[in-house]
């Protein structure tokens, strides 16, 4: 229930509160009788009807009404005289007598209840008798003198949240009325804390204020707070900030701050200045943690919070407080602890003599706002690891760029690693040892770098030492894999003395970390000497967690800078063995001067039809026939002699003495597409003719007479390099690479797009050569034919044409006359059988085919080959280009003949079989050859091994 003022005093009526209850009757049935006031109540009522500011007395009044029926009730069932609880006029105006001032009855305000006392002191029921009135002023001056009765009635009978609402519409009066004064500074809420009856001091502050954020003072120190976490967000100014804000709050004289130092277990008082530096004029003051000493050391061991008076005669800490000139008397002292129980610091407030001791109101804000600061706290933390880590990340950066972009030396990158780990833990030296695991040492050039040195100043490379592993710090971390950290390096038996007995240099502290790659230590980083003291495993500075981090990456960035050395090394080499082949490989001068001398103009005879035999020419004739096919095609225009010449001997050069893909193929399938072009001139364009004809010279290049399975059954490094069509990607690298010799470009005059359009199209060609990619290419291209949706416009479609050109010209020893194809089938069989008895040599079983032992089979595959994949390609080829009609003449006439030989080979067979009166297998498969309707043949079976043999570009 409220009090019912006047309305004079220039505030406004309190009432009850909606959800306060009644007063109740005693359970004993003992109470006061109370009388009701009727008319005052009526009266009151009336008067707030009439004349009320707000609904909120009209409320009262009709609750106070009601509450008076009841007691009427409660009078009338109790026969009991009970004792006077409440003070009636009489009492207050005897107690007024006894020394204070009489109350005086107000003469225009609303009657009050009487008021009488229990044993208890509590109001606990009203007195309405009319000969007992009290008015308002009398009440208010009552509760004045005697303070202690409020207390204890407020305490016991209004709940928390009343008060709480009463708290905070009291702080919006007050700000309402010093906006409506015109006064600039935030309104200060008057103290609802008691006075002791002996103290003078009012604390500004309370806990119920805090917890509704309604004080601006409090407000205002933690936006100031918020705003300089924002500009310095370390831990010590955090907490300095936060001790400035507790101070205030607390009505505290002073208050002093120790930070802890978990490295050597010390407090050390921390100060800033007005500008927010921090005071380091002179020795910090430091203390031990621990009791018995100071009463901070006590704070700081203990844990506990900590209210004292004289605390210099508390035998806890007989020295007190370390600085007598504050007038320390009574002191508040407790720990901030981190988020994970570390120790942060101490935080000491005092007042002087004059002042009022600590009270438990005042430890209950102080850990208010250490719920503020510890958020603050740990914000201030994150922020310092993400400070360090963006420190990590820009090094990280910078070796990256210097590995990828600068490909500098692996002496540069040592350097640079040193220099940061060296900055990144505050060392004087830094060494970096790398791990020679064959003979098992530790090996530098660069070591023992100190501040002197950086980039613009980095250290010379003195002569390399070496040392075994497991001697030594470096060799016990190299050895161990584990991190070392030594505070004192002389007390540690595992030190090596000796240099610094050389050098002179003292050593203190050592921090030595392995560097790790795949699991493997590859080197050791080693910071001597950390500036300020030891390196620390758990504090502010983090010294190991911080190197371990770091040498994650130093150790991706060694091993990059050795693959580096190695691929500059490797590239070296490279470069000599190119100089050596071009040398050996490249065509000399009596050569040139040769083929220079002769003739290029005169036409050799026949040597545009499609059944010209290469087979009894010489090298050299080959090397003067192909230049004339050459510039009978293109001219020397564009193109000049001497480098036309060189070219084409180096390319002879560059064909191996293997029984078949040897020169005179390379000659013979580039007069074959010269046939093609010679005869069709207006089929291709100028360019895919050049791209067709050197790509026919050049399609088999440095073969080596064994196709693409074999190579990569045997893991040829060709096979490494090459995962598809190997053999023919070596080739058109090896025509690149004979491009790229000096005095040997024939495309020089081109321009970069001809160039490039050149270029690119060879390499179609020479690919187009691997019966692998026969295969596709034509069932695209008969696809298109069948469905005449072949256009000649289309770039596509012209690929797909120059693709089946290569490999009808890349087969043309099956089109030559029979004589011809005879000795080419000799050759091919001789190259097949030398692969057979390699593939032997290393426990494999060949093919057939491959088997020189079984020679009675060559017949039956080359029907199988020329059935399957000659014939097909020329039918499709001489669909589209149709003077290319003797190609396919000819492919069929020596069908006929290598059919007629089978058939021969299988009857002699059987015979023999008939003979020795037994069956044998020749594993001669039967080829029928039946004329369908349109005269064309079918093959029924071919033999696969014979179109393996040729896969790849191996041809007949």
């Amino acid at each position: 229930m409220g009090l019912v003022c006047s309305g004079k005093c220039g505030q406004d009526a309190v009432g009850p509160e909606p959800d306060a209850q009644p007063p109740r009757r005693p359970a004993s049935g003992k109470g006061t009788k109370v009388t009701p006031l009727d008319d005052e109540a009526k009266g009151l009522a009336e008067s707030t009807g009439r004349g009320a500011r707000s609904d909120r007395e009209a409320r009262d009044a009709e609750e106070l009404q009601q509450a008076q029926q009841e007691y009427r009730k409660e009078e009338a069932s109790d026969s009991e005289d009970t004792q006077p609880l409440m003070p009636t006029k009489t009492l207050l105006v005897q107690e007024a007598a006894a020394g204070e001032e009489p109350l005086a009855p107000h003469a225009h305000g609303v009657s009050a209840p009487n008021l009488a006392f229990n044993s208890r002191n509590k109001m606990n029921h009203l007195d309405h008798s009319p000969s007992q009135e009290v008015t308002g002023d009398m009440v208010g001056q009552f509760l004045k003198a005697h303070p202690e009765f409020l207390e204890s009635w407020l305490m016991e009978q209004v709940e928390l949240e009343t008060l709480e609402r009463w708290m905070i519409r009291r702080t919006q009066r007050a700000k309402q009325k010093s906006l409506e004064n015109g006064t600039n500074g935030p309104p200060v809420a008057p103290a609802v804390c008691l006075k002791r009856s002996t103290s003078k001091i009012i604390r500004k502050t309370s806990l119920s204020r805090w917890k509704f954020c309604v004080h601006a003072d409090k407000r205002k120190m933690l936006q100031e707070l918020t705003s300089s976490l924002h500009a310095r967000p370390n831990k010590a100014h955090v907490l300095w900030e936060l001790a400035h804000c507790i101070s205030s709050a607390v009505n505290a004289d002073g208050f002093n701050l120790y930070l802890v130092d978990h490295v050597t277990s010390t407090l050390q008082h921390y100060v800033e200045t007005k500008d927010g530096t921090e005071v380091t004029g002179g020795d910090r003051w430091a203390c031990d943690v621990g009791p018995g000493t100071w009463m901070c050391a006590w704070i700081a061991h203990s844990r506990q919070t900590l209210r004292v008076t004289s605390p210099s005669h508390d035998p806890r800490f007989p020295r007190g407080s370390p600085f007598p000139e504050q007038g320390l008397h009574h002191a508040l002292g407790m720990v901030v602890v981190q988020s994970d129980g570390h120790l942060a610091a101490v935080l000491e407030m005092y007042r002087r003599e004059s002042g009022e001791c600590f009270h438990e109101e005042d430890e209950e804000i102080v850990n208010s706002y250490l719920v503020w600061g510890g958020i603050a706290l740990h914000y201030a933390e994150l922020y310092h690891s993400m400070v360090k880590q963006r420190k990590l990340n820009d090094f990280i950066l910078s070796v990256v760029k210097s590995i990828f972009q600068d490909m500098v030396s692996m002496d540069t990158l040592i350097m640079k690693v040193m220099n940061f780990a060296q900055k990144l833990v505050n060392a004087d030296r830094a060494s970096l040892f790398l791990v020679d695991a064959k003979n098992r040492q530790l090996y530098a050039r660069i070591f023992d770098m100190g501040s002197e040195f950086d980039e613009d100043n980095p250290p010379q490379a003195s002569k390399e030492i070496r040392f075994a592993i497991g001697k030594g710090i470096a060799g016990i971390v190299a050895q161990t894999g584990q991190v070392l950290n030594i505070p004192d390096a002389y007390a540690d038996p595992r030190f090596n003395r000796t240099v610094d007995q050389l050098t002179g240099y003292v050593t203190k502290s050592i921090l030595c970390m392995p560097i790790f790659i795949r699991g493997n230590v590859i080197g050791v980083m080693q910071m001597v000497n950390k500036h300020g003291g030891i390196f620390s495993k758990v504090g502010d500075e983090e010294d190991e967690e911080s190197f371990e981090m770091f040498a994650v990456y130093c150790g991706l960035a060694l091993h990059h800078a050795k693959l580096y050395d190695k691929i500059r090394r490797s590239e070296q080499k490279y470069k000599v063995a190119l100089e050596v082949l071009s040398y050996h490989n490249s065509c000399n001068d009596e050569e040139l001067d040769l083929i220079q001398a002769q003739s290029l103009s005169e036409a050799p005879p026949g040597v545009d039809d499609y059944y010209f035999c290469p087979l009894n020419l010489e090298d050299m004739e080959k090397v003067r026939h192909a230049i004339y096919m050459f510039v009978d095609l293109f001219g020397l225009t564009r193109f000049e002699k001497d480098c036309l010449i060189r070219f084409t001997l180096t390319v002879k050069k560059n064909y191996r003495r293997v029984p078949y893909h040897n020169w005179t193929h390379g000659f013979s399938v580039a007069n074959s597409m010269y046939t093609i072009i010679k005869h069709s001139p207006k089929t291709f364009r100028p360019l895919e003719c050049l791209a067709l004809f050197i790509g026919s010279l050049c399609h088999d290049l440095d073969h080596r007479g064994k196709n693409n399975k074999f190579m990569l059954e045997t893991e040829s490094p060709l096979a490494a390099i090459y995962t598809t069509s190997t053999l023919e990607h070596h080739h058109f690298n090896q025509t690149v690479t004979i491009l790229q010799q000096e005095g040997h470009n024939i495309f020089g005059k081109l321009t970069s797009n001809e160039y490039k359009q050149v270029l690119g199209n060879i390499k179609h060609c020479i690919l187009a050569t691997d019966l692998a990619m026969f295969f596709p290419n034509k069932a695209k291209l008969a696809k298109l034919v069948e469905e005449n949706q072949f256009d000649w416009e289309n770039p596509e479609h012209r690929l797909l044409i120059e693709a089946i050109a290569m490999t009808a010209c890349d087969l043309c020893a099956s089109a030559k006359p029979w004589d011809v194809q005879v000795e080419t089938v000799k050759v091919i069989f001789e190259e097949f059988y030398e692969q057979g008895d390699a593939e032997k040599a290393v426990g494999k079983s060949p093919i057939p085919m491959m088997d020189r032992t079984k020679t009675d089979e060559q017949a039956s595959s080359q029907v199988g080959f020329l059935s399957g994949i000659c014939i097909p390609c020329y039918e499709l080829l001489h669909k589209l280009i149709p003077n290319t009609e003797p190609l396919l003449a000819g492919c069929k006439s020596n069908l006929e003949t290598w059919k007629s030989i089978a058939s021969e080979k299988k009857a002699k067979a059987r015979e023999e079989e008939e003979e020795e009166g037994e069956e044998t297998d020749t594993g001669i498969e039967e080829v029928n050859g039946d004329e369908d309707e349109e005269g064309e043949e079918t093959v029924e079976e071919i033999d696969d091994d014979c179109i393996d043999s040729r896969d790849n570009g191996d041809d007949k």
